[in-house]
C-alpha cells in the first residue's frame, strides 16, 4: 500500500458525468489548474457510460483532454481531513487532493423497493443491467420485465431490445393521467419532445402497462417468473430478467460529510451554484433529478463561478439551467411514488440485503438511528445507500449523520485517517 504524493488543485470536481465534465471544461477554459475524479475508469458517468460516441459526449472528452484537465479515474474521495483537503483511495494508494474551490458533481443512482423474491439472481435495477449489459452480458433471447417508474425505464426497454432480448413488458407505476399530463408538459421542451418521438418508434410493439408495478418474483435459484399488479389485476409473467427501478436518488454521502445544507432532499445551492459553504459549489443530480441539459448548464455555471466570472457571460447557460430545473420539477411531479407500493413487502421480506434485516425487524422501530442499533441496518457493505431511500420511503427516517470513510475502504486507507493532512 503506497501513499503517493499529494496533487494540488485550484478547482477540484468530484465526479465525471455530464456535470463533471462541463465544470471541468469550463474551469479549464478560463485558465484554471483542473483535476476531475471519479470512481469508474472513463468518463461519463452513469448516462454516457461506454457511450462516448455520442456527440455531445464526445464533444464534451474532446475538450477535457484539449485543455490537459487532471483526470483521476478509479479514485472515490472518503474523507475531509482538513479544509481545502480530501482523502482518495484508488486501486493501490492513497492520495491526499487539495483544492482551492471545489465542484461537487456525485450523480445519482437508482431507487430499489423491496418485495417478494426481490433478492433473487437476475432481479437487478434497471440501469444496472444496462451496464452490465454493456459491459459485455448477453442478453440475446432472454425474456425481460422493466418495471418501476421514471423515463430510464424506456431507454433500458429499447437499449436491451436493440441487443437482442425480449421484453415481455414495461410496468409504469405512475397512473395514465399523470402519464398524460407529463407528455403535454413535454411541449414546453422542443428538444425532449425529439427524444419522446424517437423513443415512441423504438418502443413499437413492446406491452406497456400505467397504473403497474411487480408485487413478488419467483424462481429457484434464479428468477423465473414476476408476479405484477396490472390495472388492479395480478398476473404471472415468465422472465429470464426483471429490471427494475424507482426512478432516482441523488448521491449526497460527499455534501452531507463536508456539511452541505439540504434543501427537500438536495443539496441547497445559490444562483452560482455554491452550497452552504464557502468555496463549494454543486451541480447536476445532487441539486434536482433533470436529466443532461439541466447538468451540463449547472456545471459550466459552477465553473464560471468557480474562477470568478459573472452571470452576465452565461446568460445562456442561465436560461438552459432555468429549463432543466422545469423539466426536474415535471419528472418528480409525475414519477412521485404512489403509497400503495409500501405495502409491497411482506413481514419476512429482506429490507437490508447487505445485513439480511426483513421488514419485520425494521417497523419496531422508530428512527434510523434506533434500527442501525438493533438490526445493524444500513451498515453493510452499501453503507445504506439501497436500504437508506427504502426505509425514508417505507417509515418517513432520515440518516442522522454521514461519518467517515463515506466508501468502505481498505485498513491501510483508514490508517491515513489518522495522520494530518499535508500543507
Amino acid at each position: 500500500m503506497n501513499e503517493t504524493a499529494p496533487q494540488r488543485f485550484d478547482v477540484l470536481v468530484v465526479g465525471a458525468g455530464p456535470a463533471g465534465m462541463a465544470a471541468s471544461v469550463t474551469a479549464a477554459e478560463c485558465g484554471a489548474r483542473v483535476g476531475v475524479m471519479d470512481d469508474n475508469v472513463a468518463a461519463g458517468g452513469q448516462i454516457w457510460r461506454g457511450n462516448l460516441e455520442d456527440p455531445e459526449a464526445n464533444s464534451w472528452s474532446g475538450r477535457l483532454r484539449a485543455k490537459g484537465v487532471v483526470t483521476l479515474f478509479g479514485t472515490r474521495v472518503f474523507d475531509q481531513p482538513a479544509p481545502g483537503c480530501l482523502l482518495a483511495e484508488r486501486a493501490d494508494d492513497t492520495v491526499e487532493l487539495h483544492y482551492e474551490k471545489l465542484i461537487l458533481a456525485t450523480g445519482a443512482r437508482e431507487r430499489f423497493l423491496p418485495f417478494p423474491g426481490w433478492t433473487l439472481p437476475s432481479v437487478m435495477g434497471a440501469g444496472g443491467l444496462q451496464a452490465m449489459v454493456k459491459s459485455g452480458l448477453p442478453v440475446q433471447g432472454k425474456r425481460v420485465v422493466v418495471a418501476g417508474t421514471g423515463p430510464l425505464l424506456l431507454a433500458v426497454a429499447v437499449y436491451l431490445r436493440k441487443q437482442g432480448a425480449e421484453i415481455s413488458l414495461i410496468c409504469e407505476q405512475a397512473s395514465w393521467s399523470r402519464l398524460a399530463r407529463f407528455g403535454m408538459g413535454l411541449l414546453r421542451f422542443r428538444k425532449k419532445i425529439g427524444e419522446g418521438l424517437l423513443l415512441r418508434k423504438d418502443l413499437a410493439g413492446i406491452p406497456f402497462a400505467a397504473n403497474s408495478w411487480p408485487t413478488a418474483a419467483h424462481g429457484t435459484g434464479n428468477i423465473e417468473s414476476v408476479t405484477v399488479l396490472r390495472g388492479g389485476r395480478t398476473l404471472e409473467i415468465a422472465c429470464d430478467y426483471l429490471a427494475c427501478g424507482f426512478h432516482l436518488v441523488p448521491n449526497l454521502e460527499l455534501p452531507l460529510l463536508l456539511g452541505c445544507k439540504l434543501a427537500d432532499g438536495f443539496v441547497q445551492v445559490d444562483e452560482l451554484q455554491q452550497t452552504s459553504l464557502p468555496n463549494v459549489f454543486c451541480a447536476g443530480e445532487p441539486t434536482g433529478i433533470g436529466g443532461v441539459e439541466k447538468a451540463t448548464a449547472e456545471g459550466s455555471i459552477a465553473g464560471f463561478a468557480a474562477c470568478g466570472k459573472q452571470a452576465s457571460e452565461k446568460d445562456e447557460l442561465l436560461r438552459a439551467r432555468k429549463e432543466g430545473k422545469q423539466f426536474a420539477s415535471l419528472l418528480k411531479n409525475t414519477f412521485a411514488l404512489r403509497l400503495e407500493l409500501r405495502n409491497l413487502p411482506t413481514f419476512d421480506t429482506i429490507v437490508c440485503r447487505c445485513e439480511d434485516v426483513t421488514f419485520s425487524r425494521l417497523h419496531r422501530n422508530r428512527s434510523w438511528r434506533e434500527a442501525k442499533l438493533h438490526t445493524r441496518c444500513g451498515m453493510g457493505a452499501c453503507q445504506g445507500r439501497v436500504c437508506g431511500p427504502v426505509t425514508q420511503f417505507l417509515f418517513g427516517w432520515n440518516p442522522d449523520s454521514v461519518r467517515p470513510p463515506v466508501f468502505p475502504v481498505r485498513v491501510e486507507s483508514l490508517a491515513a485517517l489518522s495522520k494530518p493532512a499535508s500543507r
